[in-house]
Formats: structure tokens, C-alpha cells, sequence
């Protein structure tokens, strides 16, 4: 690439390191970038260094906030209702679509992965185990780690360690999404399909 390009190939390079970002889709991304104006890329730039100075995690359930306590912790609605354990703030945000839902939540940060030398003190265990030492307000904590490997054994080893504690503990249902077709699900998901299976009301 010309001289002249050197910081446009470094933005691309910088964008290709986004998670689900190939090189095409940097490029894309980049000359778009390059044909913003003035005013895009002060907003662009400004709510980034904003994110970055702005965001913290909540002093109760770790989620990402711009207060000590964040909007949900401080739902006073929400006080004595069961605490979700997820992996990634990310994953709040796709629980929290579901109206009807008034759920407190505790995120962990990642999940136990031995192979990539990620054990429980990399994780915000410690954190829930403060939370409920604290609280004898939890009727119930429901396990939400992903269903893979590592989000399996990361619910596995919650559900072991928090027996003491004598709260119910679950684990979140699997199996066939709605719209799915059985031709098209795996031997797993089917599996879990008929082990969740339920009444018909």
C-alpha cells in the first residue's frame, strides 16, 4: 500500500481487531469512516473516549454503569427477586428485552476455560459469593452461562460451590429455538429439548 494510506491501513488494522470483524467488513468500515464529516467523527471519537472515561462496574452485580450502583441494582421492584448469573454484560442486555422480566443479575465477566488459563479467581465468583454472604434476601439464583463447554462447566462448578449457601440454584432451559425446524438441530439441542419438555397448558 502507498505511503500516503499508512494511517488508513492502521485503522483498518485497528477495526479488523473487533470481534466478527474481518478484513473486508475493517475496509468497509474504514472508507465509511473516511467519508464522515467533521462533525461525525468529533461524535464518533467523542463517545468513544466517553465509553472508556465513563463506564465502570456496578459496586453490587458488576455490570457496566456510569454509577456506583446501577439502574437495575437500585430498582427498589427488583429487591428480593432471583439473581441471574450471566457471563458478559452483553448478556443482560438481550435478558432485559424480556418485558415481563424483573430479575436481578450478577455478571461474571468471562467463564472458567482451563485451556486458556481462566480459573475461578479470574472471574467475578468472589463477587457473588460477598453478595449472598450479604443478602438473605435471594430466593433463588438461576445459572445463565452459555450452553458450550466452558459455559457448562462454569455452571457446574457455581452449582457445586453454592450448595452451602442452601438457595435454590437452576440452570436456564435449552433447546429448539422458536421458528426452528428438527431437521436442522443438532443431537444436543434435541436432546435438550425433550429433557426440558413441559405441559401443555
Amino acid at each position: 500500500m502507498a505511503q500516503n494510506l499508512t494511517s488508513l491501513e492502521h485503522l483498518i488494522q485497528i477495526l479488523e481487531k473487533f470481534p466478527g470483524i474481518g478484513r473486508k467488513t475493517a475496509q468497509r468500515m474504514a472508507f465509511y469512516i473516511l467519508q464522515m464529516d467533521s462533525e461525525g467523527i468529533y461524535a464518533l471519537a467523542q463517545s468513544i473516549k466517553d465509553v472508556h472515561e465513563k463506564i465502570v462496574h456496578c459496586s453490587v452485580c458488576c455490570n457496566i454503569t456510569e454509577t456506583d450502583t446501577c439502574p437495575i441494582c437500585s430498582d427498589e421492584k427488583r429487591k428480593s427477586s432471583p439473581i441471574i448469573v450471566v457471563e458478559d454484560p452483553i448478556d443482560v442486555m438481550a435478558l432485559q428485552k424480556i418485558k415481563e422480566m424483573k430479575y436481578r443479575y450478577h455478571i461474571l465477566h468471562g467463564r472458567l476455560s482451563p485451556l486458556d488459563g481462566i480459573g475461578p479467581k479470574d472471574i467475578r465468583i468472589k463477587e457473588l459469593f460477598a453478595r449472598i454472604t450479604e443478602n438473605n434476601d435471594i430466593p433463588e439464583i438461576i445459572l445463565a452461562t452459555n450452553p458450550n463447554v466452558e459455559g457448562e462447566a462454569t455452571a457446574v462448578y457455581l452449582h457445586k460451590i453454592l450448595k452451602p449457601f442452601e438457595i435454590p440454584v437452576t440452570r436456564i432451559a435449552r433447546g429448539l429455538p422458536v421458528g426452528g425446524d428438527l431437521e436442522f438441530s443438532d443431537e444436543i439441542t434435541l436432546s435438550e429439548s425433550i429433557r426440558g419438555r413441559r405441559a401443555i397448558r
